[in-house]
């Protein structure tokens, strides 16, 4: 399998962020707002899934959400997710197949947490899976501005710089 194939057959599609992807579940459920924290605008799904493939040069900018939001590897190499939380901490997780070499194959990013997505080096493609709860609503979908992250985050302007516009 290569990424071409995963595209066409998986039926994805260009994402904004960059990368393809596929919408694969949203719950016909819905919670209502006033059972939500106050961050939300109103009533979401409980749940929803998409397929998401990156290719090498390319990478899902920095952005946060306001749900949690469970990454899972699928098929490819090894992709790194770069976190940076409210306070400041930063770290990258390497979601991949390679347990040996401390990759994991699922991870959860929590709500409101900067973060940015790209294939490691020497890595051709990652087709991965996003599950949010609760559901993704694009009214939820924050993207990070370069200069507000740098002036809040100015020691970790390496990583900003190269994943935030």
């Amino acid at each position: 399998m290569n990424a071409d194939y995963l595209i066409n057959h998986l039926s994805l599609q260009p994402h904004p962020e960059g990368g393809f992807f596929k919408e694969t579940y949203r719950a016909n459920e819905r919670i209502l707002k006033n059972a939500l924290p106050d961050r939300f605008s109103g009533e979401r799904n409980f749940s929803t899934a998409i397929y998401y493939l990156l290719m090498q040069g390319e990478c899902s900018l920095f952005h946060r959400i306001k749900s949690d939001e469970c990454w899972h590897f699928y098929a490819g190499q090894t992709l790194l997710i770069h976190v940076i939380e409210n306070d400041g901490n930063y770290y990258c997780i390497k979601l991949g197949q390679n347990i040996a070499v401390g990759e994991t194959f699922q991870f959860v990013i929590p709500a409101t947490v900067w973060f940015a997505a790209e294939p490691a080096t020497g890595s051709s493609f990652s087709l991965v899976g996003c599950t949010v709860a609760p559901g993704f609503d694009f009214s939820d979908f924050e993207m990070a501005h370069k200069a507000q992250l740098l002036s809040s985050f100015p020691q970790h302007s390496d990583i900003i710089n190269r994943l935030a516009r």
